[in-house]
């Protein structure tokens, strides 16, 4: 039986209890319920103020409520909203001729998020390995402790058994080797292997930058065997390590790239970037998304590309790093009983939990969101920060003041 609506349903009160009674509960949500942002700078419902140094992991890299992409989001709503696949519109093209122009790639594909993007290289190198190869070639290779999505076949091909418990049987012909492990590489990529997926730094498998002599290595096996290289680049992409893509400090060109987070500041968009030579085989009906290159997204978008792929910009990016690098360092000295060394590229940083502390990541960032700030964990053993990449100098010394009293506070209670 339906109830009609109460009529003040949109300014009902709602709580972080009110998660807990009508969300599916795949998330665990923090305590307090952030109802305003601008910048880094977040509010929650009691109006307390936090600093942000996990920008929605590693989405909303121009900040908060932005001010050029209100506008331009605002004004493309008062033009057009969506239109179905059976047309195109104008935003999406001029948005895939910025990628095509700032990339190796010819040809663009949008849809919705970073899975659908991964979904759809990894689809395209399949067909691509069938029709050029035939059905024997349609192995893929990926890594231990990678991420490439939540739809039952990126989450298989991610190298993380938890995501995967109690979703069997998975799609088959998928294996996991070591991040960083030339020889495992060498011994897996095989002539019946399509496709070799990998993040040029792992984000939730720990923070971990991939060697540029590996990912050469991926490069010169894919090119022996005639097998495809996926770059994941829905975390690294679109200015967060510094370069545009974090491929083009690698010396390695992939033959497809996936990017989501950042590229729509928050907007949900995804993108698979590939050549003329491999589009072609995702001719028209092989493959679709409703919302994909959707006007609203596409102008999001293509404000973020043109403000991110500047190289002024994208040097501040590198001198926010080190500046949070040699806090980091002094950080991992002044307490070596609790942390490593940190690690990461640009502004996705990982430092990691000594061995005696180890499992406790989250511990730490609950009682720095405690004292205003907000960070993530990857793993349970690794504090994460991916801030947005306008952060100031003197957000920068903030997070270092408030996560040292975090620090205080954990040790003082552990």
């Amino acid at each position: 039986m339906n109830a009609k609506l109460d009529s003040g349903v949109t300014t009902r009160p709602v709580t972080r209890q009110t998660f807990d009674e009508v969300l599916v509960p795949t998330y665990a949500p923090a305590a307090m319920v952030p109802v305003r942002a601008s910048g880094l700078d977040v509010w929650d419902q009691e109006d307390k103020h936090y600093l942000d140094f996990t920008s929605g992991i590693a989405v909303s890299s121009l900040g908060h409520a932005n001010p050029v992409l209100v506008d331009a989001l605002t004004k493309q709503i008062g033009t057009l909203w969506h239109l179905g696949n059976g047309y195109t519109n104008e935003p999406v093209l001029r948005l895939a001729s910025a990628l095509v122009e700032a990339t190796f790639a010819d040809r663009a594909f949008f849809c919705n998020s970073g899975a659908e993007a991964n979904e759809a290289a990894l689809k395209l190198a399949r067909k691509y390995a069938h029709t050029k190869f035939g059905p024997h070639k349609s192995r893929i290779i990926s890594c231990l402790s990678s991420f490439h999505g939540r739809t039952l076949f990126t989450v298989s091909v991610g190298g993380q058994p938890k995501y995967t418990e109690g979703f069997e049987p998975l799609p088959q012909e998928i294996n996991h080797i070591p991040y960083n492990d030339i020889e495992a590489a060498r011994a897996a990529i095989l002539d019946d292997v399509a496709a070799v997926i990998v993040e040029p730094i792992q984000g939730e498998g720990g923070v971990i930058p991939g060697n540029k002599e590996y990912l050469k290595a991926l490069r010169e096996f894919c090119d022996k065997t005639g097998a495809l290289l996926v770059f994941d680049e829905v975390q690294s992409g679109v200015g967060r390590t510094g370069a545009f893509y974090a491929y083009m400090d690698t010396g390695v060109t992939p033959d497809i790239l996936t990017s989501a987070k950042a590229l729509g500041n928050g907007y949900p968009i995804g993108a698979m970037l590939t050549t003329n030579e491999i589009a072609q085989h995702f001719n028209v009906g092989s493959h679709g998304t409703t919302y994909g290159g959707n006007p609203l997204a596409a102008t999001v978008a293509l404000n973020v590309v043109e403000m991110i792929n500047q190289p002024a910009f994208l040097a501040r990016v590198k001198e926010a790093s080190a500046k949070i690098f040699g806090n980091l360092e002094k950080l991992s000295a002044d307490y070596p009983q609790l942390f490593g060394k940190a690690r990461g590229l640009g502004l996705l940083i990982g430092l990691p939990l000594a061995e005696g502390f180890k499992g406790r990541a989250k511990d730490v960032t609950k009682i720095a969101e405690k004292m205003g700030l907000m960070l993530l964990i990857a793993g349970p053993d690794v504090i994460r920060m991916a801030p947005a990449l306008i952060v100031s100098d003197a957000q920068i010394a903030e997070a270092d003041r408030i996560l040292r009293a975090a620090v205080e506070e954990f040790l003082a209670t552990a």
